[in-house]
């Protein structure tokens, strides 16, 4: 009996995991932008918010390239030890690759880059999991900030509320969240509300490569303890 077409099977999903090709491509872009452009940077990152990374990147799209992505691939892009490096000495630009980390590969001048990053600072609300910048407790009373139709939802994120003749109030005293622990989805859910920004998306300079000289910017660092993974 012929087999029906029916029972042929159907792939549900086209989606190609990143393999070989996807990493070489970006090692191939990073090079090359190494070879067009005169300096390397490395950059750490504190509570990423893409869009306003993307906005931040802006200001340098005429002028340079921006790479986040795996460490070890871009330590790999660069060379990891002076056998392997792609220029004379950016192989120390690999060892300083670690944890939240990024490279900026540019033309503009090392002061108009040093400003950019040092001014740029923007407040935004945590996510859920993040560590609490501070506590936030609420008072036993009226809460005048919300509306009587934001009762039930309050209700629902584990506030003790009730109305009283159409205002809402707390019954008892309540902690949002505590200094140093991590917010849960309720606490980062009344954060918001309350308009508590705790989180701030900052950019910090680690180091600078260019053929001529080498540059770390922060103290307390030295090459030879950093080893690359």
């Amino acid at each position: 009996m012929p087999k029906s077409k029916r029972d042929r099977p159907v792939t549900l999903s086209k989606t190609k995991k990143k393999g070989k090709e996807h990493k070489e491509c970006i090692i191939n872009g990073i090079r090359e932008a190494v070879e067009k452009y005169s300096s390397v940077y490395v950059f750490s990152f504190e509570n990423m918010r893409n869009i306003k990374f993307n906005e931040f990147r802006q200001q340098f799209k005429h002028n340079g390239r921006f790479f986040l992505g795996s460490n070890k691939v871009m330590q790999v892009a660069l060379g990891r030890d002076a056998s392997t490096e792609i220029r004379s000495g950016i192989y120390n630009v690999s060892k300083l690759i670690n944890g939240n980390a990024g490279l900026l590969v540019t033309d503009m001048p090392k002061d108009e880059v040093e400003s950019l990053f040092n001014a740029y600072e923007d407040a935004d609300f945590s996510r859920t999991g993040s560590m609490a910048a501070e506590t936030v407790a609420l008072e036993e009373g009226p809460l005048e900030q919300f509306t009587h139709e934001m009762e039930p939802l309050l209700r629902k994120l584990n506030m003790p509320v009730r109305l009283n003749k159409g205002t809402v109030e707390l019954v008892a005293d309540f902690v949002v969240c505590e200094e140093g622990k991590p917010l849960s989805p309720q606490s980062a859910h009344i954060l918001r509300l309350l308009g508590k920004k705790m989180a701030t998306f900052k950019l910090n300079l680690i180091c600078r490569w260019s053929p001529v000289d080498f540059e770390l910017y922060q103290e307390g660092l030295d090459l030879s303890d950093v080893e690359t993974s």
